[in-house]
């Protein structure tokens, strides 16, 4: 264990999503970002990956709705590619599929690259190039 990781964390496992319709988010994650359903244990809940990763859908119950009263505490969540060419090859792919770009591609001060767009429930999503990341 090191001061800067006590714990002896080595990464960040998954990424929980409650969604209306899990059926139109499950088409946009696997159809439209390429992820593969790795577990589907029930009719509520689907479980996706690209690798080293996992992003959990889950339907919310009959009857419950998204808060909209409240701010929402997840601002957005990112998938890496590997180079600046992915993230423009991956923007031409987006705009032909019909998602829109919400922030365009833009070079960040920190030398990143990316741009934005929403999932079918509306949960912003980066897709990124960060050179100081070691893939």
């Amino acid at each position: 264990m090191t001061t800067r990781n006590p714990l002896s964390l080595v990464g960040l496992w998954h990424l929980a999503l409650k969604v209306k319709d899990l059926a139109q988010a499950r088409a946009f994650y696997q159809n439209i970002l390429g992820m593969e359903v790795v577990w589907e244990p029930d009719a509520d809940n689907i479980y996706l990956s690209l690798g080293r990763d996992n992003l959990a859908l889950h339907q919310i119950p009959d009857g419950e709705t998204f808060r909209q009263d409240k701010m929402d505490p997840l601002d957005h969540f990112g998938f890496i590619v590997a180079n600046k060419e992915g993230v423009d090859q991956t923007a031409t792919k987006m705009t032909q599929a019909g998602v829109p770009i919400v922030k365009p591609v833009r070079l960040h001060r920190d030398g990143s690259y990316s741009f934005y767009i929403k999932d079918p429930d509306g949960n912003l999503i980066q897709i990124l190039y960060a050179p100081h990341l070691v893939l």
